[in-house]
This record gives structure tokens, sequence and C-alpha cells, in this order.
């Protein structure tokens, strides 16, 4: 495929699942509304009949989610505790706002996420046992509360916990984009790292992509006034909230809502120095000792989800779940494409690009995939007619290595580029236990050889 070709398919799966700052649209499609209840447990259809309906807003969090149990209203200028002053909005989810405060007491920013009524947000008690571990290696790069409150609301009671905030995720930095090889190297080690730490205390973090993966703030971020925050960052994206019907808001909705602010550089702007990460939202975070979670009830993205959730759906997943997932990140670091992506295919798709680039899976799998006539023959062969995926070395060339060259972002060398895949193949093998464990990654060849120097020069 012409160089030309591979980037303009590149940008477009990669736009497939990008959020970014636009103009209002037209009101939201049922579509969008239908697939939000199947995901949030306080929306139902039941409830979707009598809802109101709003002006769709691209890039702002579902608006009839402001209703009873569910988000609180919380705009710009507002303040929350009696001392935190929302400046502007970092991000949303299912169970969640998440807003850039400055602390009027301690004079410095934070990152406030204010939760769905009534509900126990699940990271709250898992931050707080990583919290409580000291220094130990790689804990710097994950969040440590701040501070823990309620508020009340229109909507109900919210649980609200601020931590330090980050500048933006490496999925949106990296958006069309190449970070340089001893960056890419740095995030690399400290991500793993950091992995190895939440391992070790226990915990499996549940959901690692790079959308999870965000830039740190330097320290020098609280020395801005807001004055001077907004001179360098500009004034939040905010647009007037409307109903559909013409009717006026009720309390429950905010007059306003806000795109989420961009802070972070771009990946090709990032310095040595500028590759510090944060491993965030510990919302499907489990402890294997005391708690069960099968595969089935795994929500990972697609793209990052281990091959035994689908395949062994009643079998309890652990920590080797992390270690396919962390695979798949640190392909996204280096790469300019993704190793699988479902941007523009089905699941079975997917399992069939996985099965292309890594070789069979197991026979037991192989039986239980309904859509596998799609692809294969009975004995594994590729049908009459279907291209196969290029193996992973292949791919290496062509997601990794070929769009470094063009881009002038540097290159692995061949001696690297070995370790790299010797790497990859050992995280990806399709039967858990045959992969390795983080804390054998942190002493693989790459790690050691290439990845540790480079972040090592990060922290001088």
């Amino acid at each position: 495929m012409p160089g030309v070709v591979r980037r303009l398919f590149c940008l477009a799966a990669r736009r497939a699942s990008h959020l970014r700052r636009t103009r209002p649209a037209c009101s939201e499609p049922e579509s969008l509304v239908i697939g939000f209840a199947s995901r949030v447990a306080f929306h139902n259809l039941a409830a979707l009949s009598v809802k109101p309906r709003y002006q769709w807003i691209d890039g702002a969090e579902h608006l009839p989610n402001y209703s009873p149990g569910g988000y609180h209203p919380v705009e710009i200028g507002s303040v929350l505790h009696d001392r935190y002053h929302v400046i502007d909005k970092l991000g949303y989810g299912g169970w969640s706002t998440v807003w850039l405060v400055h602390d009027a007491q301690q004079m410095r920013y934070l990152a406030l996420k204010v939760g769905i009524a009534e509900s126990l947000p699940r990271e709250m008690p898992i931050l707080r046992a990583l919290g409580a571990c000291g220094d130990a290696p790689g804990s710097d790069a994950v969040p440590h509360l701040v501070d823990e409150f309620t508020v009340e609301g229109p909507n109900g009671t919210h649980p609200c916990y601020a931590t330090v905030p980050a500048l933006a995720n490496l999925r949106d930095v990296s958006f069309s984009r190449l970070f340089r090889i001893d960056v890419a190297r740095a995030l690399c080690y400290e991500l793993t790292l950091a992995l190895a730490f939440v391992h070790s205390r226990g915990f499996v973090h549940g959901d690692l992509h790079l959308g999870n993966i965000l830039v740190r703030a330097r320290d020098s971020f609280n020395d801005l006034t807001v004055a001077q925050f907004r001179h360098k960052f500009g004034e939040p994206d905010v647009y007037k909230v409307t109903r559909t019907d013409g009717e006026a808001l009720t309390p429950n909705v905010p007059g306003t809502a806000v795109v989420a602010l961009e802070m972070g550089k771009k990946a090709q702007d990032f310095s040595i120095h500028d590759a510090r990460l944060m491993l965030s939202d510990f919302g499907e975070s489990f402890h294997p000792a005391s708690e069960v979670r099968l595969g089935q009830d795994c929500h990972t993205v697609f793209d990052s989800r281990p091959p035994e959730a689908y395949f062994e759906p009643d079998a309890p997943m652990s920590f080797p779940s992390d270690v396919w997932s962390l695979a798949i990140a640190i392909w996204d670091i280096v790469a300019m494409q993704p190793l699988f992506s479902s941007a523009f295919y089905s699941s079975d798709a997917v399992r069939c690009q996985i099965v292309d680039q890594l070789g069979p899976m197991p026979a037991e799998w192989f039986q239980k995939w309904l859509g596998r006539s799609n692809f294969f023959d009975e004995r594994g062969q590729p049908i009459d007619g279907r291209r196969p995926w290029p193996g992973m070395a292949q791919a290496f060339e062509n997601c990794v290595q070929s769009f470094r060259r063009q881009d002038g972002m540097g290159v692995f060398c061949d001696e690297e580029s070995a370790a790299l895949l010797d790497l990859f193949k050992k995280m990806l093998a399709y039967r858990p236990e045959q992969r390795l464990s983080v804390q054998q990654i942190l002493q693989s060849e790459w790690m050691c050889t290439w990845a540790r120097r480079d972040y090592e020069q990060s922290r001088r």
C-alpha cells in the first residue's frame, strides 16, 4: 500500500474513535441515546420515554443523564465544597464528569471527579490503598487522592474526589502523530513500571488503553494564576443547553455544556522531559485474591481486550489480562497504526486480525468461534479469495518503521526491532498463563537495553 494511502487510512481509523471540539450539531441521534442506555445503570429505555430531549452538542456528555440519579449540574465558575472553583472541564464518562478546579485554600489546580448520584465509585478505595504505599517505584504514576467529599444537588447526593490534574491523554496527543523514539521508549517503560506497582499491590487495572494513560502536568503548572491560565490555554468551550421542545430547562440540567479542554502538546513536540505519565481510571479495577471478575464482565475497549474475555467468558480473569492490554498500549505508543483495529471492522474481523498476525489460536477457542467460517476453513487456513493480514514482523514494518522513517521520528535498528518483537510475542500469548508477568517485562531485553535508559534520562 503506498505511503500516502496508508497514512490516509491511518488518519481515518484513528479519527473514527477520536472525540474533538466541534460546534453544536442537530438534535441527539436516537442510536446514541440507546447506546448509552445499555451502558449506564441509571439510564433505561422506560425512563428515556419521559426524559426531556436536548439539542446535541458534539463532544459534550449525554445531556439526558442530567436527571435524578444522574450527573450533578456543574458550570464554569461554580464553587464546590466552599473551596474548589471550577475553571474548565477535563472529561466525562458514564459514571462521572471531571473538572479542572482551583483550590482556593491551597492555591493549586486539581482534577475533581463528580460522580453520578448515590453511586459508590469503585476506584476510590483502590486509590486509597495504592496511595498508602509510600514511594514505591511506579507509585508516582498513579493518582493519589487529595480530597473526598459529597455534594447535594437536584439529582441527588454525589461523591466527589480530587487528584492532581493531567494535561491530556496519550490517545489524543498521539492522534495521527508519532512520538520521538526516545520519548516513546521512556513512556513505555514508565507505563510498565506503573502497572507493575499496581500489580504488586494485588490489583488488576482492568481497562488499560491510551485513553486512560494521562500526561502529567509539570510542577510549574500551579504557578499560573487563573488569568494566566486563561491566557495560556484559552477560555472554556461553552455552549448553551436547549431543549428540543423549546421548553425551559429544569434545575436538573446545567444551563451550559462544556467541551473538554485540551492542554497537552502534540506527540511530535514532546521532549524527553515531557515523558511523564499517569495511569488513570481504576473504575474497572479489581483484586483477584478477594474478588472474582469473569471474562464476560470485562469492559476493556475491544481493540485492547484479551481473547480469554470472549473465548472463556465464565473463567476468572487476573493479572495476565492487563499484560495483553499493555502490549497493545506499547504498540500504540511506538506506532502510527494500531495492531488490531475495530474502527471499520466487526468483532469477528478483529479476531481474524489477531489470528493472521499471531498465528493459530487454541483449537478449542477456534471451535467456539462461530464466525470463523467467514475467514478460515476448518483447517484454519484463510478461505479462498481472502487476503490475510500481514504477520507481526511485517505489521511492525508497515505500522511502525515505515511511518517513523517517513516522518524522521527515529526507527528501531534491527537488534532493537528483534527484541521488541520478541517481547510482543511473549506478552500476546493466547493462553493467559503463558504471558510474561509485568516484572518479567521490566527485565526483558528491550526494557533493560533500550527503554530504561531513556526513562532514566527523562527523570534528570
